[in-house]
Parts: C-alpha cells; sequence; structure tokens
C-alpha cells in the first residue's frame, strides 16, 4: 500500500514540476519580464526578476498546498487581488502583443478610431471582474 502512495507522490511531483517549469518558461518566452525590465530601463536586472518570478510561484505553491495561515487578511487579500489582476493583465496584453490579436482584428472590422478606448474598457473590465470575483468569495 505505502508503495503505491509513494509512487503517486513522484508522478505528481514530477508533474508539478513539469507543468510550473513550462509555464514560467512560457512566461518568460512571452517577454514580459525583459519588456518590463526595458521599459523601466533596469535590463541589468533581468535574472533577478526571473529568479524572483519563479520563486514566487515557489512560495505561491507551498502557501497553497500546505495551507499556510497568514495574517492580516483584511489587508492582503485586496492587495493580492490587484497584484494578481496586474499580472494576469500584463501577462493577456504580451500574449496579445506576440500574436498581433489586436492589429488583425483591427483590420478585419475596419476598426480605425477609438482603439485607444477599447484597450482601456477592456482593463477596466478585466479590473471590475476581478474585483466582483474577489468580493463574491467574501
Amino acid at each position: 500500500m505505502w508503495v503505491k502512495q509513494l509512487l503517486l507522490a513522484v508522478i505528481g511531483l514530477s508533474a508539478g514540476i513539469t507543468v510550473a517549469a513550462g509555464l514560467f518558461s512560457f512566461i518568460i518566452s512571452l517577454g514580459v519580464v525583459s519588456d518590463f525590465a526595458d521599459r523601466t530601463h533596469t535590463g541589468k536586472h533581468v535574472l533577478l526578476y526571473e529568479t524572483s518570478v519563479a520563486l514566487g510561484g515557489i512560495l505561491g505553491n507551498i502557501l497553497i498546498i500546505y495551507e499556510v495561515p497568514i495574517g492580516m487578511g483584511e489587508v492582503l487579500v485586496p492587495v493580492f487581488g490587484l497584484l494578481a489582476g496586474i499580472f494576469a493583465g500584463c501577462w493577456a496584453m504580451a500574449l496579445a502583443e506576440i500574436l498581433n490579436v489586436f492589429p488583425i482584428f483591427i483590420r478585419r472590422v475596419k476598426l480605425l478610431k477609438c482603439i485607444p478606448y477599447i484597450i482601456l474598457s477592456m482593463a477596466i473590465g478585466r479590473g471590475v471582474g476581478a474585483l466582483i470575483f474577489f468580493f463574491n468569495r467574501w
């Protein structure tokens, strides 16, 4: 019986490591980290940023798996929601930039005006959706 449990643990750990490595490789290959470093003129710290992203993912997994209690939940949950929303928005915009989704869509729809308003409304919609999601969880 314990052999089966040990085998399942090894398979689960291996699968988790593989998925996490793929996700972080995808984030780094999209250029999210390097774009931020370029825009903030801190390109010499790219390795530190990439390491921070990986360590943040590892720490997040440890906190979720072992259900570590964190104090000050009422203060930290909105901060986490804001940071998670920024992260997801940056990731989506980096992916859209690489895939050239917006230029193709704009050409097909023949939309020439109001492009900044459309992008702003998408960002506001994402933020409002995140707020509704996190406030409904309370």
